[in-house]
């Protein structure tokens, strides 16, 4: 197949699609250019896995340093290895829009890679990666209802902007990631300033515009390529087992499956299961269908009833209202020695959270394909197995918990003092104990506790809810009724169409994350789902404030102290010294961390308060500039025929005058002093040269400089000249 491109435009950059070039023998691959980010994205489609229950889908983003004319900072591996927190992140942006679009029951293995080519150190490169997966797969022949486009919305000065550079996201209030198909949005992900309700749907508006013409060049290109259909294997349903089940379960046995506790709905559950199994072991044993058959159709018919008892009757597994909020409880300090902590009860959820305060010296390096920086924050969540009462294999973080350890740190970002206020490197660890939906966001609610039990001075709590949705659809695939759900739990999570996820202080947003298993919702749904979040998390937000109002006003005991000292940068060397050899004494001796920014900001990180206060005024010794009539105590460090020289601060010294020494005439230094004497000295003069003189304080009297004796007449004393 010959090359075949369209080409459009974005946020005035040049945006191309191009297929048939590179990557031939994939099913399916795209070529898309933004600018000067280049990223190839390749789709496989291989034969179903046979008796497979879930759809195995995996996309992968592959950084290369190449692309940005890198190479890895390790000494020793310079290869890409294991992909960083900020590739996973954008794998699963990815996936999420993707997977729904796929018929159900698929068993295919589909394999997505988007590989970076070139990136332009601009625009962030993760929606183009999601575009060029798109595009990959529509010209692959798969059965797939897309495309969907993606693009990414900034905000400055109140304006909005689409695609905004790295300057303008960290300068800006907003970073919005929005993907969708042109008919509807299907997945968000934001952080952001404390933004109101309306301006966020502005922002969904702005970007669903943008996404249409995305996906407007990809159908284009569709046509152009006319790939030929790849049929995909759909996991087939056994007629029999289902009228098995049909015949045995009723609504009513249906309607038993309801409870306050996790415990109580699979208790139902597995009542029904075993009423199955007794009733048709001998069909089992025959192996007209099997005891998995039943029990998937059993679950199938179950979520079917759940859903169909909300849309009809506002009826929730657990009796609430739509919009209620589980049983809610909060504690602070419950730990004894950690620097902070909170536990976060919501139903059968609950999350405890650690917060942990160090040093500059101890903030994450980041080193990526598209940028280095430095960490001062960080948030990470755990979920081990025992969380849901079962047993696994621990491989350290997967990609749902990276994922929800992020969304939870920028929930939490907007509301932290700044660097120059509040120096400490935090990292908040919230641990799920146990797990009925919404772990997620009771991290965000736990963090917001531990934080404030830490004595982290935060400008306002966030709290944070999940959302869902359930629907009804016509014929034609068009919703008929939706009702959205506040708070869910585990079986609302899986069986239900959306999961939306609101993190806000009673100012405005500060995170969002919305997936969804239809086709996509309008903004009108969002606007509607928005609006019964924030009651929510305003109920959630007024738990917590009885837990603890606000920010303690000490930081915890065990805390390190820290003292900040500005100095002019151009110092900076004299506080290092020869070979590191000055900081290197003050931290050996005060027993204490010291980091000195470029910008001449010196911290000093100290496990009590007098270490941090000894290295501080060292510190401040060292790079003051001495002025006339300043007054020290100093140490006499060299002895010379016509005065001493006398350090009366780390590094600087000055010379004491014979005649300064001492109360009357002294005729050898040393009468007066020796080295190793500890004086008091005064200041007298600052030369053109920077050289300081002093004079001698005994008992507060200064030793003034003795004049000089008066020459004799005539020639002074001198030889008669000879002629």
């Amino acid at each position: 197949m010959e090359p075949i491109k369209v080409e459009g435009e974005i946020a005035s950059r040049k945006l191309v699609i191009e297929t048939g070039k590179l990557a031939k023998q994939a099913t399916g691959s795209a070529v898309v250019s933004l600018g000067d980010t280049v990223i190839l994205a390749t789709a496989v489609v291989a034969a179903g896995r046979p008796g497979a229950d879930f759809f195995p889908l995996s996309c992968d983003y592959e950084e290369k340093y190449y692309a940005s004319g890198k190479i890895k900072g390790s000494r020793f591996i310079k290869r890409e290895g294991r992909p960083s927190e900020a590739a996973v992140l954008r794998s699963r942006m990815m996936d999420r829009p993707i997977r729904p679009l796929f018929p159900k029951g698929t068993t295919n293995e589909v394999q997505i890679i988007a590989t970076v080519l070139s990136i332009d150190l601009e625009v962030d490169p993760a929606v183009t990666a999601m575009n060029a997966a798109s595009a990959a797969l529509m010209v692959s022949g798969a059965p797939f209802a897309g495309p969907i486009g993606a693009v990414r919305i900034g905000l400055q000065d109140d304006k909005l902007i689409v695609n905004p550079t790295y300057e303008e996201e960290e300068t800006g209030d907003l970073v919005l990631t929005v993907a969708g198909t042109a008919d509807a949005i299907t997945m968000v992900e934001a952080g952001s300033n404390e933004i109101s309700d309306e301006k966020m749907l502005e922002a969904l508006e702005l970007a669903h515009s943008e996404i249409k013409k995305i996906c407007a060049l990809q159908v284009d290109l569709k046509k152009q390529v006319n790939p030929e259909p790849v049929e995909l294997t759909i996991a087939e349903k056994n007629e029999d087992a289902e009228k098995a089940v049909e015949a045995l379960i009723s609504e009513k046995d249906l309607n038993t499956i309801a409870g306050k506790q996790k415990r109580e709905i699979k208790d139902a559950i597995h009542a029904l299961e075993e009423k199955l199994l007794e009733k048709y072991a001998a069909e089992i044993e025959e192996e007209k269908f099997s005891e998995g058959e039943l029990k998937d159709i059993l679950n199938t018919k179950f979520e079917k009833n759940m859903r169909k008892n909300i849309l009809e009757k506002d009826l929730r597994l657990d009796s609430r209202k739509l919009n209620e909020v589980r049983p809610l409880s909060c504690e602070v300090g419950v730990l004894p020695r950690t620097h902070g902590s909170g536990l976060f009860n919501r139903g059968e959820t609950q999350i405890m959270t650690i917060t942990t305060l160090g040093g500059p010296g101890k903030a994450m390096i980041v080193d990526t394909m598209d940028k280095d920086y430095h960490r001062f924050y960080m948030h990470e969540y755990n979920f081990p197995s025992f969380s849901v009462g079962e047993t696994s294999r621990r491989f350290g973080p997967g990609r749902r918990e990276i994922g929800h350890g992020d969304l939870a740190e920028r929930a939490l970002i907007p509301v932290l003092p700044p660097k120059d206020k509040f120096p400490y490197t935090l990292r908040v660890v919230s641990e799920t104990l146990s797990c009925n939906g919404s772990s997620s966001m009771g991290s965000v609610c736990g963090s917001t506790l531990s934080l404030m039990d830490a004595g982290v001075p935060i400008a306002r709590p966030v709290s944070a809810i999940a959302m869902g949705m359930v629907t009804d659809k016509d014929a034609d695939g068009k919703f008929t009724t939706h009702k959205i759900l506040t708070d869910i739990q585990g079986f609302e999570d899986f069986a239900g169409d959306m999961d939306f996820k609101v993190a806000r202080t009673e100012q405005g947003i500060t995170a969002l994350q919305m997936d969804i298993k239809v086709k996509g919702v309008s903004t009108e749904i969002l606007k509607e789902a928005l609006a019964q979040a924030t009651k929510g998390c305003d109920e959630i937000r007024a738990a917590m404030l009885k837990a603890i109002a606000e920010p303690r006003k000490e930081l915890n005991k065990y805390a390190p102290m820290i003292e900040s000292v500005k100095i002019d940068p151009e110092k900076i060397r004299m506080v290092i010294g020869k070979g590191g050899e000055t900081i290197q004494k003050i931290t050996a001796e005060c027993g204490v961390e010291i980091d000195v920014d470029d910008d001449g900001l010196v911290t000093v990180t100290a496990p009590d308060g007098e270490a941090g206060e000894k290295a501080k005024k060292w510190i401040e010794q060292i790079v003051y500039e001495p002025k006339v009539g300043d007054e020290f105590d100093g140490k006499v460090v060299r002895i010379m025929d016509f005065g001493a020289f006398v350090e009366f601060l780390p590094g600087k010294d000055g010379m004491v005058h014979i005649s300064a020494l001492a109360p009357h005439r002294i005729d050898k230094v040393e009468d007066a002093v020796k080295v190793g004497d500890e004086i008091r000295v005064k200041v007298v003069e600052v030369d053109a040269m920077g050289r300081i003189n002093l004079t001698r304080i005994i008992d507060g009297v200064e030793m003034k400089r003795a004049p000089r004796p008066p020459r004799p007449a005539g020639n002074g004393g001198r030889p008669p000249r000879r002629f």
